[in-house]
């Protein structure tokens, strides 16, 4: 996520915003100290302008290496 989002060149604070979610959460879910809902998920995705599938694989590929 914070790939992604660094990508976009958006602060943890506008990522938060655009997807109506505190700052914090953003930050837990990018030290994986919280587990996002599908839904947040989705707002995520469209709002980086990826495809949720795309990110899953994302995120199957860094715990396969872990």
């Amino acid at each position: 996520l914070k790939e992604k989002r660094k990508e976009r060149g958006l602060s943890q604070e506008e990522l938060a915003y655009m997807c109506n979610v505190d700052r914090t959460y953003v930050s837990m879910i990018e030290c994986s100290k919280r587990k996002p809902t599908l839904s947040i998920i989705f707002k995520m995705c469209k709002t980086l302008k990826i495809s949720p599938s795309e990110f899953i694989k994302d995120v199957e590929s860094l715990m396969e290496k872990h």
